[in-house]
């Protein structure tokens, strides 16, 4: 016997092709953003395929959520250790000179 539910996979896909007439109508810069959106949601196709949701954009959007959510504790990690530099840096520049020649 066959499948009888496509892949998560074939419908993240075709969720993606019904939504091409919409990436079309978006400016060049975005569409590189829409792009890496499905890139999100595959990263995640097999946790999601294994929920076999009736609606598939659903746990796309989760992954999607769950990608974007790496990404901004990835960048909040980046600006503290920035911070931090650029605040030892400042506390050398405001150190006094050394009294020994």
């Amino acid at each position: 016997m066959g499948r009888t539910n496509p892949t998560y996979r074939d419908a993240l896909q075709a969720i993606e092709e019904r939504w091409a007439e919409f990436r079309r109508a978006l400016r060049r810069r975005d569409q590189p953003h829409f792009d890496r959106l499905f890139e999100y949601a595959r990263e995640h196709a097999d946790a999601s395929g294994l929920l076999n949701h009736q609606n598939p954009l659903l746990p796309a959007l989760l992954s999607i959520d769950l990608e974007q959510e790496s990404r901004l504790d990835d960048h909040e990690e980046r600006l503290e250790e920035l911070e931090a530099a650029v605040a030892a840096r400042d506390d050398q520049e405001s150190a006094p000179p050394d009294a020994n020649p």
